[in-house]
Order: C-alpha cells, then structure tokens, then sequence
C-alpha cells in the first residue's frame, strides 16, 4: 500500500478549528461541545460562518462554509479541524477544494455522517489520512458522546490498539483480511458513484459502512449498488456500524439476513455492531487510510487491530 499523508497528533494544548461545512449547529450544543473541548485541555477557534443560518439547511453560502474550511487548512496557529454536525451540504464545496492548499498543510479532520464526501476526497486529491470521529455539536455536547480511549488512541499517535465486543464489533462470517481501512455513511458513499468524486477503493481495503435510519432493504439496495459498480472487489473485509439507529433490536435479525444476502458473493470476513458514527453513546473514532487487521476467526474474542499509527508525533 502507498503510504498516506500522517497529520500531526492533536495532544491536549492543540488548537482545534470548529466548523460547520454542512448543516446549521444549534448555539447551544456547539457551546457545550467547546466547554467539553476545553476541558479536554484543547484550545478552540470557532470558524467565522460556523453558526450562519441558511439558506435552506446550510450552514451559510457554500462560498463561505468553503471559505472557513480553507482558512482552517491555512492557519498555522490551527492544528485539526473538529466539525460541528453532519446534515447536508458538504459535497457542494467538493469541485472548489484547493487541493494544493489542502495538502501544503496537512492536518486532522473530523467528522461523519455527511462529511464522508470530504473523507473521500481528502484520500483521492489530497493522499491524507482522515478520521471519522465525533462532532462539537453532535458528541461532544452530550456527557457519554464520546468514546475516549479511541480518541486518545488515535490522536496521542498510538500504533498498535484494537477495537473488539466491548465496543460493539460482532461476528455475521469468520476469517481474516488486512487492509487500509476506509468507508463512513454508506448513502454518501453509494450517491458519490458515477460522479468524479467517487471513492476509490484499491485492491487494499477494509470498509466501515454505517448510517441512520437506513432500513434492511435500501441496505440491501446499496450493498447491492457497490456491487455492480464494482466498488467491492478489491475488498478484503467489511466492518457494519451500530445499526440501533437504523431499525429496533426485533428488526435486527432481518437486517443482518439482507446484508448477508447483498454479500452472498462476497468471500471476505464480515462484522457488524462497531459504534461509530451515528450512534447513541460513545462515539468511536476511526483513523480512515491506516492499516488495519480484522480477524473474525477468534469469536467473542474478535478483533480489528490497528497496525500504524495515524498521526506523527
């Protein structure tokens, strides 16, 4: 695998710029998420457009959510960029990113959700590392929002730590698969196919996949869609998210059949239960473009293992 681009780490007394490249934040929330920030010992710049309102559900025009993003690449004084809330709105900015800014100052980025559009990008135009992760507004305003150990694990630049049945990771097909891990919402994933923006998928890859309110069969659909754009055959291992935001635990069981179904053709080892994203406690991050491990041969002792570091120190 080629090497990506490793952002510094973010260790407490790191500056974090806060901005909201989708959708409008509630004051409230963001407030609260910088106070939780802080006490984290981060120092924090909310971006100038990150509480505009409008139009529609934006966050502000594109020009400026853009604008914001840009400057936070520029600054030398920032050292990672923490979005506010996901929502809709940030694949408007992705035909004006300035790639050349972007990978002249390479630094961590933070979000999920509708943000996996610019996970995308940042690998295919930029080659950096980014990490679907918790948000201000979303998990960082709430008490239990925020699974720590991973956070620390990932931005102290830790390069060897596991994720398993504690947070979630279950077993639906046995075996073992290394990779580069990528993925994130699997509506923005399949809606980037057929455009210039769609993600690459090398011969390489282990793929996190989760969403909200997504119910068994569109996951079917879209599973289905990956297939025939053949954006799962160089997939090694497939890890699904929490799916408690997508249907009720009684429904659970008929999710897990239709996602089997959708890979009846796929030979790689399968989990599902990682809670990350869009989740309801203790939001995992995840370093997408760094090496991992899945192995599913070892039961309730299952694991993914993440063999690199994902930030340099």
């Amino acid at each position: 695998m080629n090497a990506l681009v490793k952002p510094a780490a973010l260790r407490p007394g790191a500056t974090l710029a806060v901005l909201s490249p989708a959708s409008t934040p509630k004051p409230e929330l963001v407030e609260r998420g910088l106070k939780h920030l802080q006490t984290l010992g981060y120092r924090t710049v909310l971006s100038p457009h990150a509480l505009d309102i409008g139009p529609l559900y934006y966050a502000g025009r594109f020009e400026d959510r853009l604008a914001d993003l840009h400057a936070a690449f520029a600054d030398p004084a920032i050292d990672g960029i923490v979005c506010t809330r996901g929502g809709w709105g940030s694949a408007e900015l992705l035909p004006y990113l300035n790639a050349e800014l972007i990978r002249a100052n390479p630094k961590a980025f933070i979000g999920y959700s509708d943000h996996t559009s610019l996970h995308s990008w940042l690998e295919n135009e930029a080659n950096l590392i980014s990490f679907y992760g918790p948000m201000v507004a979303a998990d960082f305003s709430r008490e239990d929002g925020v699974d720590m150990t991973s956070w620390r694990h990932t931005f102290e630049g830790d390069g060897a730590w596991s994720l398993g049945a504690a947070d979630g990771l279950r077993v639906l097909r046995a075996g073992v698969a290394e990779g580069r891990l990528r993925g994130g919402c699997i509506s923005i994933y399949a809606e980037a196919l057929g455009t210039p923006y769609a993600p690459q998928v090398g011969k390489d890859t282990i793929l996190f996949l989760e969403d909200i309110g997504t119910k068994p069969y569109q996951w079917d659909r879209l599973l289905l869609h990956l297939r025939y754009a053949g954006r799962l055959e160089g997939v090694r291992g497939i890890v699904f998210g929490d799916m408690r935001q997508c249907v009720t635990t009684e429904e659970q069981e008929y999710l897990e059949g239709a996602i089997l179904h959708a890979l009846r053709d796929f030979d790689g080892p399968v989990a599902i239960g990682l809670r990350s994203g869009h989740v309801d406690k203790g939001n995992i991050t995840l370093p997408l473009g760094v090496s991992v491990r899945l192995d599913l041969s070892i039961g309730e002792n299952s694991q993914m293992q993440f063999i690199e570091a994902a930030v340099t120190v």
